[in-house]
């Protein structure tokens, strides 16, 4: 374990906790500095306070870091579909079904396992042992364009961008239902359920900042296909967020229906198009990946109905 602690001047005054102490932290990302508050590792004043505390003059902050935990992550010859690759990134379409990172479950046939074998254990360690690499990542059973660091400078300069909401990241869906408007936007913090703390919610008091552009492509008897672009980056963003306008991603049984009608597994959504500066170069490039069969498949049976 190592402590650290920090004492509040006036310049913190009225700050959220967990903000400011990212930036106290900066080698650690925003999500796991929160977990660290949500954990319990980190006190204010000999208490434990939630993310969003506002902070007050002259307050004592202490913080436990964990020493990490030393796992054995192994590479595995697994086919990746590259769209790009130099000595700085690598540009993937992950295929649904594919878990970005090892996790209690999952500790082979992750993303994680194949990059190490196909760049022969040249990534990032930023993210420590099980996350090499990693700068942003998609859920299992969504497909669809990530880019991962293959050295700290490069996986630095991203992470930079992605907390400066400078990364463009367009997705395709199918959501139940038939939304009306052509195109709008949802603005709706999101943080942990506190009744179910694997899933998110929309907490309009505690959440962090969040925002979901939708547009309709095409509308079906009753479902919607749609073009989203995330503005922020919440765990579970896209999904949350339909869920709470009424219109939940077919397929997704976690923040939609229990019982789905389509026959789809997983929700329907797919990473479209991943554009961002390059971190060596500084050229902007972007890059699009046609979602999967399956997802096309459900499109045709939405329009045959």
């Amino acid at each position: 374990m190592k402590n650290e602690c920090f004492e509040t001047t006036e310049q913190d005054v009225g700050k959220r906790l967990d903000t400011w102490l990212t930036a106290k932290l900066d080698r650690f990302s925003r999500s796991y500095v929160g977990k660290l508050i949500e954990d319990g590792s980190v006190q204010v004043n000999a208490k434990n306070e939630k993310a969003g505390y506002k902070l007050r003059i002259g307050e004592t902050v202490a913080v436990c870091v964990p020493e990490p935990v030393l796992l054995e992550v192994k590479a595995e010859a697994i086919k990746l579909d590259v769209l790009y690759e130099d000595d700085d990134i690598i540009v993937i379409n992950k295929p649904r079904g594919m878990v970005v990172h090892p996790a209690a479950g999952n500790h082979s046939g992750t993303l994680v396992n194949a990059l190490l074998e196909h760049c022969k254990g040249k990534l990032s360690d930023i993210n420590g042992v099980i996350r090499p690499g990693i700068v942003h990542r998609i859920d299992k059973d969504t497909s669809g364009v990530l880019v991962v660091a293959k050295n700290n400078s490069a996986h630095g300069k991203l992470s930079e961008r992605l907390k400066e909401h400078d990364i463009q990241r367009v997705y395709t869906a199918v959501a139940e239902g038939i939304i009306r408007e052509e195109s709008g936007k949802i603005d709706a913090p999101i943080s942990r359920n506190p009744v179910e703390r694997k899933k998110m919610a929309v907490d309009v008091r505690n959440g962090r900042h969040a925002v979901t552009h939708f547009k309709v492509l095409e509308r079906f008897r009753s479902a919607t296909l749609l073009e989203l672009r995330l503005e922020t980056g919440r765990t579970h963003q896209i999904r949350v967020h339909m869920s709470y306008i009424a219109h939940p991603l077919v397929g997704d049984t976690v923040y939609g229906k229990k019982k789905q009608i389509y026959g789809f597994e997983g929700q329907a959504l797919h990473a479209r198009l991943l554009g961002f500066v390059h971190p060596g170069t500084g050229e902007y490039m972007e890059f699009e990946a046609e979602p999967p069969a399956e997802f096309h498949e459900l499109v045709e049976k939405l329009r045959a109905e």
